[in-house]
């Protein structure tokens, strides 16, 4: 008996350490609303003295009447209340302070479910994450495939200020047969990278991302290329589809094609062939020597130049070196841009080679490879001059599965790059979940991103 009265007494104490523990947090998040940079003060300030403005002007309207109904009217409450028992006051006053807090806390409810109806985030916090993201670093990420999509889910985290900047080279999947059955700029990559800023509902998102496995004509193809092809056919351009897209999606930044002109990649290989097409250069089994496109020189959207100007991070990749990053460096106006621009810029190496495009390459041969496109610019300086790249892999059936499709982990010689004034960040860069394919993880990714820009940021100070 006594054990039980024990343990009955024990949960009564837990249950009422726990209710306390909840009321702390409300009170707390009560006070939330009053932190700096949430711009609720100034409005709140702003409204209680257009209230006390409009009442003087009443006032003032009617010749001073509402004061002497106003003091008449105390007086005749306090006359009323004179026999009333002191102790009525203070109940009153809890009364009065309830109600306010009711009411306080049923219109907020109210803004919540009409703003983020299916979202269990309290609206304070919501508006606190929101406050601290717009205060972050404009970043620009250029790229393309699944690398930089990757890399854009870990950075929203951060900053609110993204530009994407992203290759329209595809010609391979379902972008490539909307490219040629439509005639519209492959949005295979915009998708990806809009799906990631995405701040819309998952329901909504994994929408976009659907793709479809059977129908005559629909297999292969995702909703959202679909989506935005038709969009692109409606408004005129690829730019004007994604803005509208991104809208719908609540995008968290801005996604940029890099160029608003359809462009042909060609790869020159080391024997002198070339080879027309992303996915043929892609799947190419000799080393490559340069690449270039179809037309040359292509110019470049001015939103693109902007983002870059306006930047105060530059990333290139993750992604596949001559199909995903090197195609963004064949617009004259980003590398003018990129050039001209004061920001940190850090180049993010590959996992993996990949067979055909890679092969053998480490991440030095990657960045001599990124100085030698740009020196068909005559561009002698080195814009990359920060390098993050994965530590040494351990060993593991999933690097052994990459080894026996003829992939090898891209190795990284640091002291030569350190030697030569790069500045080198080795970091754990891969997921820790076991997945059936080697992939960046966003969080840690983007860890490792703002530490660099942070070390940057004060060793400049």
């Amino acid at each position: 008996m006594k054990r039980r009265g024990n343990t009955r007494l024990n949960k009564t104490f837990s249950n009422i350490r726990r209710s306390n523990i909840g009321i702390i947090k409300k009170l707390f998040r009560i006070l939330g609303w009053l932190l700096p940079g949430l711009l609720i003060k100034r409005w709140m300030l702003t409204s209680a003295i257009g209230f006390l403005t409009a009442m003087i002007g009443i006032v003032i309207w009617t010749e001073l009447r509402p004061i002497v109904w106003l003091i008449n009217l105390v007086n005749w409450t306090l006359t009323s209340f004179s026999t009333v028992p002191p102790l009525l006051g203070p109940f009153i006053l809890i009364i009065g302070l309830l109600l306010l807090g009711i009411g306080q806390n049923r219109s907020i409810n109210s803004i919540k479910r009409a703003l983020a109806p299916e979202k269990d985030t309290f609206l304070v916090d919501a508006l606190r994450v929101k406050s601290k993201l717009s205060k972050g670093p404009n970043i620009v990420a250029i790229g393309g495939g699944t690398g930089l999509s990757t890399l854009l889910k870990g950075l929203k985290n951060y900053s609110s200020n993204i530009s994407a900047i992203v290759t329209v080279s595809d010609d391979g999947g379902s972008s490539g047969i909307l490219r040629k059955q439509l005639g519209v700029q492959p949005p295979g990559d915009i998708r990806n990278c809009l799906a990631a800023l995405s701040n819309e509902e998952p329901t909504l998102t994994r929408l976009f991302q659907y793709r479809f496995s059977g129908g005559s004509g629909l297999e292969g193809h995702s909703f959202g290329n679909l989506f935005l092809s038709a969009l692109t056919t409606i408004t005129g351009s690829l730019e004007k589809a994604v803005q509208a897209s991104s809208k719908v999606l609540a995008v968290q930044g801005q996604v940029i094609p890099a160029t608003s002109i359809d462009v042909m990649l060609w790869a020159e290989l080391e024997d002198g062939e070339k080879i027309f097409g992303e996915s043929l250069i892609s799947q190419s089994d000799k080393p490559i020597a340069r690449i270039g496109c179809v037309p040359e020189n292509p110019t470049a959207l001015p939103t693109a130049i902007e983002a870059i100007k306006q930047s105060d991070l530059i990333i290139l990749g993750p992604g596949s070196l001559y199909t995903s990053l090197l195609p963004n460096l064949l617009i004259p106006d980003i590398v003018e841009a990129l050039i001209n621009s004061n920001a940190p810029k850090i180049y993010i190496s590959n996992l993996m080679t990949q067979p055909g495009e890679t092969d053998g390459l480490g991440v030095y041969e990657h960045v001599k490879s990124i100085e030698k496109q740009l020196s068909i610019f005559g561009v002698n300086k080195r814009i990359f001059n920060s390098i993050l790249s994965q530590i040494e892999f351990e060993e593991s059936p999933l690097v052994d599965y990459y080894r026996s499709r003829g992939a090898e982990p891209v190795l990284c010689d640091k002291n030569k790059l350190i030697s030569e004034g790069y500045y080198v960040l080795q970091a754990p860069l891969y997921a820790k979940k076991i997945r059936p394919t080697l992939r960046h993880d966003p969080r840690r990714l983007s860890r490792a991103v703002m530490y660099i820009y942070r070390k940057i940021k004060k060793s400049n100070q």
